[in-house]
């Protein structure tokens, strides 16, 4: 039986766009999992970071899976080294940042994978293209919805502006 899995993707180094695009791409030929709708993408400012950075293009992912939360999330991670993903430091620049945000409403909490995403409720840079594709969706711990928990998150330092289609 397939999952419903939203993934987060993010990137501020070289071209942000191709990167995410690549990556989509990537994700959409893994064995067990295909891409069924992307939201668009979005411009954020960079959330946590104490160094100056490059803005951010975001975007959430709609996936079908049927691959088990850690391998999906394995997967993931080696689609991130392929794309050139360096960790050095946490939220460092990135070419390529692929979160598991949701996996139906399982509730994970393993060392190697938290799911739902800890900080998503935090971060308006995941929460408002998350809206997009589904803003009726429950978070299964704090049971609000996506658009409830956009509605509660702070826009003081975490501006997101929608990019026009290309």
């Amino acid at each position: 039986m397939k999952i419903d899995a939203y993934i987060g993707l993010g990137s501020n180094l070289g071209d942000k766009r191709a990167n995410c695009l690549k990556a989509l791409k990537m994700i959409d030929q893994l064995k067990d999992t295909e891409v069924r709708t992307v939201s668009p993408f979005y411009k954020t400012e960079p959330v946590g970071v104490e160094d100056q950075q490059d803005w951010y293009l975001n975007g959430v992912a709609q996936l079908a899976t049927t691959s088990p939360p850690l391998r999906l999330m394995k997967e993931l991670l080696a689609i991130e080294k392929e794309l050139g993903r360096e960790r050095k430091k946490r939220w460092d620049s990135r070419t390529i940042d692929l979160d598991i945000l949701f996996y139906g409403n399982m509730v994970i909490n393993e060392e190697a994978l938290k799911v739902p995403h800890p900080r998503l409720h935090l971060r308006r840079f995941v929460l408002v293209p998350l809206a997009e594709l589904g803003p009726d969706l429950v978070h299964p711990v704090f049971k609000k919805t996506v658009r409830e928990l956009l509605e509660e998150c702070p826009a003081e330092g975490q501006e997101v502006v929608r990019l026009e289609e290309e």
